[in-house]
């Protein structure tokens, strides 16, 4: 432990940045748990339930009403569990709570539609494929719901989750 202290104080930046990745894998298990639980038990009898047509669900490709409550419920679960832990574990942020609240609710928002358009590509792909099955798509959602990471990491370090100085 006295190791893990030191290397964290001696590589500041760099533990943030690991407490960062370890907060992705905890919220996407948690994310994904949560979905598959919804989908194939809570809502399972609505898995065939089309929705109307919707521009904005036709493009992100959500066409069944198990699927849309299942996303929902879970990507918010995922969302709010590593808006808590980034804010009080990763970076510490004494920054006003509307204001990264705010701006996080703008980041996750972006990163739905992100996440969404690929996994519909992703889906449609497993579909042609004949390769839907749970195990592949919990493979391609822990992949999809990451890819956002690639910019989600410094905009909550260097804008949301900022640490002012007292």
């Amino acid at each position: 432990m006295k190791r893990l202290k030191t290397f964290a104080a001696g590589h500041r930046e760099l533990w943030k940045f690991i407490k960062f990745n370890i907060s992705v894998l905890v919220t996407s298990a948690l994310d994904i748990a949560v979905y598959m639980l919804l989908l194939y038990v809570v809502f399972a009898p609505l898995n065939s339930s089309p929705l109307p047509q919707n521009a904005v669900l036709s493009m992100l490709g959500i066409r069944y009403e198990g699927y849309l409550y299942s996303y929902l419920i879970s990507t918010t679960a995922g969302y709010v569990a590593a808006y808590l832990i980034n804010r009080k574990i990763t970076f510490h942020s004494n920054v006003n709570p509307v204001y990264s609240s705010f701006l996080y609710l703008l980041l996750a928002v972006f990163n739905i539609f992100v996440s969404s358009w690929l996994g519909s590509a992703a889906g449609s792909f497993m579909a042609a494929a004949d390769i839907s099955n749970p195990v592949t798509e919990i493979i391609s959602k822990f992949i999809i719901i990451n890819i956002p990471t690639l910019w989600t990491y410094p905009a909550e370090r260097y804008i949301i989750q900022i640490k002012q100085e007292r």
